[in-house]
């Protein structure tokens, strides 16, 4: 990290200190099942009959068993992102699987795991570092568990050149978050992916986010040409906008961190445009106290006074500005 990131870094902590007082505490948090869905039983793929996939956008073909090959996914694009490192590509067999195989070689992944594209390549490998230290964990007690399988036996050469090729990759728009009373039912599927049922019938959306992907079958193929939607309560976008610019009297202003646009600060993530799932799970994960390495301590007081509501509204309206 260079000198002038230490002092970014060092100019956040002070003001979050100013205004928020002393670090909160970790506390007591419930795990909402929207934002930390688990596949349910007999709702995976089923067996491969070796039929040959493709997306409508390439000429590849591949069967299901090597689209879920956690060490040479699909590459459907090749000529749409830089070459990809080993790591990412392939990782590296038996507990090093290929970061694309997630993370996707655009880098946006699903809503179960992190986009990476455009992330600092500091704050990445910190974030290596926390998930092999045990400073990283999760609210669920199982999402961290690949990560930290794969963080005990990467090289610290293989984090950086992995950090440093999705920090290179330009963020798109992945998510279209739409406002609705009314949501399709859906199942979690395998991956911990959320689908729409296929019968087209609809429920009250209460108080939750429903991400699903425009196209389940694409999603399966893990076609990065197409992405999800989000469906947020009535409200939600201009709530969460309200907190985010003015904190509500429960915390401060993400842009004294995250940056003007919310779109990075320095080694800070932008957040802008990003899954609201996944988001609203980083956000739990802090207040609980599991995620605990060094940039999830200035988060700490931001989130200690938040409500289940305003973890929403905030994951709501960030997913919905343009990265």
């Amino acid at each position: 990290m260079t000198h002038n990131k230490h002092n970014c870094l060092a100019g956040i902590l002070t003001t979050i200190a100013a205004l928020c007082g002393s670090a909160a505490a970790a506390q007591n948090v419930a795990a909402p099942a929207w934002a930390y869905p688990l596949m349910e039983e007999g709702r995976g793929r089923g067996p491969d009959d070796g039929t040959l996939l493709s997306t409508p956008d390439s000429d590849l073909r591949f069967t299901q068993t090597q689209i879920d090959d956690r060490f040479s996914p699909p590459d459907w694009y090749p000529d749409e992102h830089p070459p990809m490192p080993e790591v990412v590509a392939h990782g590296r067999p038996p507990l090093v699987r290929a970061c694309a195989q997630c993370h996707m070689p655009h880098g946006m992944g699903h809503p179960e795991s992190s986009s990476m594209a455009g992330l600092p390549a500091d704050y990445v490998v910190q974030q290596m570092r926390d998930y092999n230290s045990g400073a990283r964990t999760s609210l669920d007690g199982r999402r961290h568990n690949s990560m930290r399988e794969i963080a005990s036996e990467i090289t610290d050469e293989e984090i950086l050149s992995a950090a440093e090729y999705f920090a290179q990759l330009e963020l798109v728009k992945w998510v279209t978050v739409v406002e609705a009373d009314s949501v399709p039912q859906t199942y979690v599927g395998a991956g911990n992916m959320r689908h729409a049922e296929p019968g087209g019938d609809m429920e009250p959306i209460g108080q939750r986010i429903i991400e699903i992907p425009e196209d389940s079958h694409r999603a399966e193929l893990r076609d990065s040409h197409s992405g999800f939607v989000a469906y947020v309560p009535p409200g939600s976008i201009d709530a969460g906008r309200e907190l985010a610019t003015a904190g509500g009297g429960r915390t401060i202003q993400c842009s004294i961190c995250h940056g003007a646009d919310l779109k990075g600060l320095g080694a800070v993530p932008s957040i802008a445009g990003r899954s609201p799932a996944y988001l609203a799970r980083q956000l739990w994960d802090i207040k609980a106290g599991v995620r605990a390495g060094p940039s999830s301590a200035l988060m700490l007081a931001v989130v200690a006074n938040l409500t289940d509501a305003d973890v929403l509204q905030l994951a709501a309206y960030t997913a919905s500005l343009d990265p």
